[in-house]
């Protein structure tokens, strides 16, 4: 055997002796291994439990093995499928692979055979050194591990991919892993936050200029699309990207060139494209705040990154292993939580999602004396948390936000008040407005 010995199998036969027989073999090969005797007790353990591969018998009451296979295609797509039958023929084989079963096997199963498929679909699935792709995402939450298995699989291809996820999830990590799981993993990864940066100086950043473009142009810059030529540019929340630019990124992503500020060439570029926000797409184009079109050749496959609080199960995984990074870093000696103080992170509501976690883990070290963290250290950094200064970007916007309400207020609604007080003609106003999901009717009286 060659197969991934970590791997772990899910055996379904409705046949107990045929399980456990099946079971054992496989255990003595070193796998880990988990069985069920129908297909609702094995979509239940798919949903708890991580799992490479499942085997399945094929004629089974209630749910047969074609049965199960579509509803593991459903919130597990890519999972590989071996099918075993005592009643195989050539059109149940052809059928099956059609449908995306990796392999149909017929009882009694040759024992080479069937290890030649588990080598195979293994392979497939976890080719030898994968894991290191994503080195950097600590997970057992079954919930992140299917995503994971998803952007493994997206990143073999130069799709366009959408990260969705609220602020602090990770979403930039995740962008990284499927650039190191890709072709283009030893070419160059670039970030950029389409929020961070006024719009002339982002338009700079990410098409380049040449000499004299604008005043302060004394040199040709080379834009972010030439600098990660071969390999990912990663586009932090695209959705705060002014309309203008976006017509130009289209145009980018349409024809592959780009033009950079004061050039009247095109270059061509070879670039694959992950964009993430933490923003309501749909709505921002139902608004006029986001192109339609635009956002059809980004979000040719969307990953949705869960919050931490819907993967408590990772919270003492990821604590431990920040408190080991941030001991080797400042105090050696600090070793682990009390059991109270791991309580109450599993507790806690984490609106900062990983990124507040980070922060509390580091706080709780800089603070501690002892070599394991107590309750009230945890509490402290917990309740810290709330006057931790905001990244300028953000604090940016909920000024701007804080901004427009109370001109809003004030104006009792009026916009052409509004404006006036703002120094903005109406046309722009509205923007700011739309940006931050305002309503002037909401302040009427």
């Amino acid at each position: 055997m060659t197969a991934c010995k970590t791997a772990k199998l899910l055996l379904v036969d409705d046949d107990p002796s045929l399980l456990k027989l099946l079971g054992m073999r496989l255990r003595s090969e070193g796998f880990q291994v988990a069985t069920a005797e129908n297909g609702q007790e094995a979509l239940r353990l798919l949903i708890r439990e991580r799992v490479d591969l499942v085997i399945s018998d094929l004629r089974m009451d209630e749910m047969d093995g074609m049965a199960l296979f579509a509803e593991v295609q459903k919130f597990q797509p890519g999972m590989p499928v071996i099918i075993l039958t005592a009643h195989g023929s050539i059109p149940d084989a052809v059928a099956a692979t059609q449908q995306g079963v990796f392999s149909f096997l017929t009882k009694p199963v040759d024992r080479d055979a069937l290890y030649k498929a588990i080598n195979a679909a293994l392979e497939l699935s976890h080719p030898l050194g994968e894991e290191t792709w994503r080195e950097n995402i600590v997970t057992r939450s079954p919930l992140m591990l299917r995503l994971l298995e998803q952007a493994r699989m997206v990143a073999q291809s130069d799709v366009s991919v959408l990260i969705n996820g609220s602020s602090g999830s990770g979403k930039e990590v995740l962008a990284q892993a499927i650039h190191a799981a890709s072709p283009r993993a030893k070419k160059a990864f670039i970030a950029i936050n389409c929020g961070a940066l006024p719009e002339q100086l982002l338009e700079s950043e990410l098409f380049g200029h040449a000499k004299g473009a604008f005043t302060g142009a004394m040199s040709h810059r080379e834009g972010l699309f030439q600098a990660a030529q071969g390999g990912t540019l990663f586009l932090d929340e695209i959705g705060d990207m002014p309309l203008s630019l976006q017509v130009k990124l289209l145009r980018v992503l349409q024809e592959r060139k780009v033009r950079p500020l004061g050039s009247n060439k095109d270059i061509d570029i070879n670039v694959r494209i992950i964009s993430a926000t933490h923003c309501d797409l749909p709505k921002a184009m139902l608004r006029n705040t986001f192109r339609e079109d635009l956002y059809y050749r980004l979000n040719v496959v969307n990953l949705n990154l869960p919050a931490l609080n819907e993967r408590s199960e990772d919270i003492p995984l990821l604590a431990n292993h920040l408190l080991r990074q941030a001991a080797k870093r400042h105090k050696p000696f600090v070793c682990n939580f009390s059991t109270d103080a791991m309580k109450r992170l599993m507790s806690a509501r984490w609106p900062g999602n990983v990124r507040q976690l980070v922060n509390v883990i580091e706080q709780c070290v800089a603070l501690t004396s002892a070599p394991v963290i107590n309750e009230a250290l945890v509490e402290q950094a917990l309740a810290g948390e709330n006057t931790v200064l905001p990244t300028f970007v953000e604090a940016r916007n909920q000024f701007e936000l804080n901004y427009l309400r109370k001109l809003l207020q004030i104006t009792k609604g009026n916009v052409a008040q509004a404006a006036h007080m703002a120094g903005r003609n109406r046309t722009e106003f509205y923007k700011f407005l739309a940006r931050h999901q305002l309503d002037s009717n909401d302040f009427k009286e």
